[in-house]
């Protein structure tokens, strides 16, 4: 059996990790285009590396919590077979054991490198402007995927959707292209699809099972609920 989990905000907002996205539209009391676009960012860089600066602060200070140390014993359970797909940039899913990770969207604890394209591990602040680790340039950048920018990894992830026998997606609006597909796409080809929400979502198909409630209490159920058809088949 091979499963697809897309995770989202909501996984990690019970670590104490806030969503950011707020009411009117502002991340944090600031403009999304003002620290979430390269617009903004060539407007304001220093405002942009605070921002994020504080973000890989305040990521750092927090545990992952059941629903990420779940998916990770389901990786221990179905190894290659399962690649979780995650919306977050925090390293939560790293830090309770899960290997097959993508991070779509890019990760607080690396920096990007304008001028040579090097993507180091940092864990440290990037308004001071330090020079890159590869090249020297004082060009460096949060390696988040921003608005207006592409994501990553996504024929990685295309080809695993469309692969798979299982897709679940955790914590997500499911309002966010090209995340917002993938449930479709599983879907079309087969793949029982299952959400686990606080909220039901605004997924363009239904899926085959909606649960709503705490990601901590929705997540290890659901697993053990795998794990235990996985151990008879």
């Amino acid at each position: 059996m091979r499963i697809v989990v897309l995770t989202g905000a909501g996984i990690s907002a019970e670590s104490g990790i806030p969503t950011f996205r707020a009411a009117g539209g502002l991340w944090e009391g600031h403009d999304v285009e003002d620290v979430a676009t390269p617009e903004g960012f060539d407007r304001d860089p220093d405002l942009v590396q605070r921002f994020y600066d504080a973000r890989r602060r305040a990521a750092a200070s927090v545990v992952p919590n059941p629903a990420h140390h779940s998916l990770a014993r389901l990786e221990h359970a179905f190894g290659d077979d399962l690649l979780v797909v995650t919306q977050n940039v925090d390293d939560l899913h790293e830090r309770a054991g899960t290997r097959n990770l993508v991070h779509m969207h890019g990760e607080l604890r690396r920096a990007l490198c304008a001028a040579c394209g090097a993507r180091p591990v940092w864990h440290t602040d990037l308004a001071p402007r330090p020079p890159c680790p590869m090249c020297g340039a004082r060009r460096l950048r949060p390696d988040v995927v921003w608005f207006g920018e592409m994501p990553y990894d996504l024929d990685r992830i295309e080809a695993a959707v469309a692969a798979c026998d299982v897709f679940a997606s955790i914590g997500t609006s499911g309002a966010v292209y090209p995340a917002a597909g993938y449930a479709a796409l599983a879907s079309a080809l087969g793949a029982w699809t299952v959400e686990l929400n606080l909220e039901p979502s605004d997924a363009l198909v239904p899926f085959d099972d909606a649960r709503t409630g705490p990601a901590t209490t929705l997540v290890p159920a659901w697993v053990d609920e795998l794990v235990a058809v996985g151990n008879r088949s």
